[in-house]
Order: structure tokens, then C-alpha cells, then sequence
């Protein structure tokens, strides 16, 4: 067991679904894989998510130091969302799942048409 910030981890994998687990994280991550994005841009690419979620959601990739949050003094102010060296470190994980999504989309779309 592993103790990390008051957080147990029995297997490594916990670690890392603490950080990114749940459909929100995930989806943030692999849009600022692209590059920096202001809140209403991650809006619009997840028109589902509210906005408070998608707050609290930043607000905790921020807190595991996955994301950058640049406040640039301005009016209206700007607040711009980037991944930090470690969050970025998470795109061949990202691109592993992407590539496991597409496949398992593509075997359950063949089972369907025979």
C-alpha cells in the first residue's frame, strides 16, 4: 500500500483512476492533449457536461497538478486551461484507449450488421 497526499493505493492502477477516473476527467484531458483551452471552448467539445461539473472537474485535474489554470488580468478576465508535464505525460495512455475505443466500436458495429 501506497500512501500519496492522505490517499491509499493498494495496486498502482488506483493511483491512476483517482486522477483521471470517470468520464469527465478522461474527456478534459484528451481535449487539452490538442493544446491550451478557455472553459467555453472545453463547453462546447462536451456539450453535455454542466458547468459546474466541468469546474469542479478542473479544479481537481488542478489540484493533482494535470492542469494548468492561466489567469491573464483582463476584462473580461481570462482563464486559460493547459496541460502541465505530468498531464501531458498521460497521452500515450490517452492514445492507447482511443485506439482500444475504435476497435471495440468497430467489432460491436460488425456484430450488429450480421
Amino acid at each position: 500500500m501506497k500512501n500519496i497526499a492522505n490517499r491509499t493505493y493498494n495496486i498502482p492502477v488506483e493511483a491512476t483512476l483517482d486522477v483521471i477516473g470517470g468520464k469527465w476527467k478522461t474527456l478534459i484531458v484528451c481535449h487539452l492533449t490538442y493544446g491550451p483551452k478557455r472553459t467555453n471552448e472545453l463547453s462546447k467539445n462536451m456539450p453535455a457536461i454542466s458547468q459546474k461539473m466541468l469546474t469542479q472537474q478542473l479544479r481537481e485535474l488542478e489540484e493533482d497538478e494535470i492542469v494548468i489554470r492561466t489567469v491573464y488580468n483582463q476584462v473580461p478576465p481570462k482563464v486559460v486551461y493547459e496541460l502541465s508535464e505530468l498531464g501531458l505525460s498521460l497521452k500515450p495512455i490517452l492514445n492507447l484507449m482511443c485506439d482500444w475505443g475504435e476497435n471495440y466500436i468497430q467489432e460491436r458495429s460488425s456484430k450488429r450488421t450480421v
